[in-house]
């Protein structure tokens, strides 16, 4: 671990051999751009920070500077960089990779020409790249990269005349469809979780290529998008979010209230849930902590929950972000935020020892952060 230890941190980890000690990040942001609109998604790529949702400025220092519903700020300080492309509606998912940055949304242009739901741009200067030219029906939710692809997933119904379910995949280098990867979901995806050797998707859905127990959560294979049956969803309410650490697949999920579950990435099996009185949209692992973010306001006790969620069996105040360790036990780390909507997005970064969080609060723990917040490892 890159941070020391109190003694008493260290006694907790000799007594508990294999046990791994939880310390979550500051719950106070370290300065940065904010933005006057909701942050939807984000993506770390070396030390930039690229952001998206549906703002028209960032506000460093009191001044604003024009973003269109696109920025990049540095991981290191916070600060806001030049790379400004623009979107003419909400940009709801950005992936990145060696060649360039892709973005998902409800737009129908980038940087003023035509591109209908994605895009790609150049990490560094912003151009619209002429790849990734393509006709979408259907909204476009989620976007990830990952075996020399791009992989889309939404409410999609056709991509360039063809029939797709609800996913598709193209060429990252030529940007090309790939008519080899097709799978069949019978609603709508809103997560896509590549790994080594699978595609994981989560969101809506009943059923994977009609298989049994993939309902809203499936494993594909990332060149053909064969169901994986090996892997058996338990999840049975609408996936937001996914994270991967250590072969344990984390799951923001909403229904009765919200949840999130650690689940056995080779098989599916449940090992814990946490259970929240509002939606858990966005999850991050870092080092041994697992984040969770959303538009809930307490904890619950127990999975039992009545009329909206209301926790039965007591709660514990968490206002729209929360973390626990591994185990799934409720760390007394508070970060909270504000607002009806929460927190949309989640992303962690172990190389800088920093988590990001992008979404519709305006406040942490009192103070004025508005839709974005970085908060660091303690040194």
């Amino acid at each position: 671990m890159r941070r020391l230890l109190t003694l008493a941190a260290t006694a907790v980890a000799l007594a508990l051999p294999g046990t791994a000690y939880a310390v979550p990040v500051s719950p106070v942001p370290m300065p940065s751009a904010t933005f006057d609109g909701p942050v939807r998604t984000a993506v770390y790529w070396g030390h930039v920070i690229y952001v998206a949702g549906d703002f028209s400025s960032a506000t460093v220092n009191g001044i604003k500077f024009s973003r269109g519903r696109l920025a990049a700020l540095d991981a290191r300080n916070g600060a806001l960089l030049s790379w400004k492309p623009t979107a003419n509606a909400l940009v709801t998912s950005i992936a990145v990779d060696a060649t360039g940055v892709y973005i998902a949304g409800d737009f129908t242009s980038v940087n003023g020409v035509k591109r209908d739901s994605l895009a790609k741009l150049d990490p560094g200067t912003g151009a619209l790249r002429t790849t990734f030219s393509h006709t979408i029906s259907g909204a476009a939710k989620a976007i990830a990269t990952g075996h020399g692809r791009v992989y889309l997933g939404g409410s999609l119904t056709r991509v360039d005349g063809y029939t797709r379910n609800r996913v598709a995949a193209f060429d990252a280098l030529t940007g090309a469809l790939d008519q080899s990867w097709a799978p069949v979901a019978d609603d709508s995806v809103l997560a896509i979780l590549p790994t080594a050797d699978s595609v994981f998707l989560g969101g809506r859905f009943g059923s994977v290529n009609g298989a049994s127990s993939t309902q809203k959560l499936a494993a594909v294979t990332p060149d053909s998008g064969r169901v994986l049956t090996s892997f058996a969803s338990k999840v049975f309410a609408m996936i937001h979010d996914l994270a991967l650490a250590g072969g344990v697949l984390y799951a923001g999920i909403d229904g009765s209230g919200g949840r999130a579950m650690a689940i056995d990435a080779a098989t599916g099996d449940a090992k814990w849930t946490i259970t929240t009185d509002g939606d858990v949209q966005a999850i991050a692992v870092l080092e041994d902590v697992v984040y969770l973010g959303g538009h809930f306001d307490n904890v619950c006790k127990s999975t039992n929950v009545g009329n909206k969620g209301v926790c039965l069996d007591g709660s514990t105040r968490r206002i729209k972000l929360a973390a626990v360790d591994l185990n799934g036990a409720l760390l007394p780390w508070t970060a909270n935020g504000n607002g009806s909507v929460g927190v949309h997005t989640l992303i962690a970064d172990d190389a800088h020892g920093q988590l990001s969080a992008g979404g519709e609060f305006s406040v942490i723990n009192g103070v004025e952060q508005r839709r974005f917040a970085l908060f660091n490892l303690p040194l």
